[in-house]
């Protein structure tokens, strides 16, 4: 099963605006949101520089695809999907 890390922090405004979005789609995808200030080793193991970030992992954990900055629903769906 596909799973969608999304990387954020409370103090990034973009993340303020996608949090709400990526939560609506709880029942539609597979997701983790981590927050890079208190999980600094997940942040490095995916390289993760700037937030928010989606990277899209396969069913055996390797990286996909990934995304920067703010998305649109529609657009999370077209990616997670894809």
């Amino acid at each position: 099963m596909k799973k969608l890390l999304y990387f954020s922090a409370a103090w990034c405004g973009p993340c303020k605006t996608l949090g709400p979005i990526v939560e609506s789609l709880s029942g539609q995808i597979n997701y983790d949101k981590i927050d890079v200030d208190t999980n600094h080793e997940m942040s490095a193991q995916y390289g993760v520089r700037n937030i928010p970030t989606l990277i899209l992992l396969n069913e055996f954990g390797e990286e996909i695809n990934r995304k920067v900055g703010m998305q649109s629903r529609e657009s999370i769906l077209n990616f997670y999907n894809g």
